[in-house]
């Protein structure tokens, strides 16, 4: 893991683990694991689904996905103009 995304893991995961403070390290990631419908070995849980996971927790399900939602038009109009180049 570089870096970068080991920061980004560790301030994810302090308010979420903050919630179950009585729980291990490896009993958050199971229960990450868990809440992601995540159901190979814990050894296999890539980090990918832990940043996501921890991004996404608490928020709203219909809420659009850290990443996409730059590029997140409600109107469909718009979206196309954009993707043609017709407006900015």
């Amino acid at each position: 893991m570089k870096c970068h995304r080991l920061n980004e893991v560790l301030e994810l995961l302090q308010p979420y683990w903050s919630k179950d403070a009585d729980l291990s390290l490896m009993q958050i990631l199971q229960k990450i694991a868990d809440e992601a419908g995540f159901d190979k070995p814990l050894t296999e849980l890539p980090d990918e689904v832990v940043i996501y996971h921890l991004k996404m927790a608490g928020k709203d399900k219909f809420e659009p996905i850290p990443g996409i939602k730059k590029d997140y038009e409600e109107d469909f109009k718009t979206a196309l103009l954009k993707a043609r180049g017709i407006i900015k």
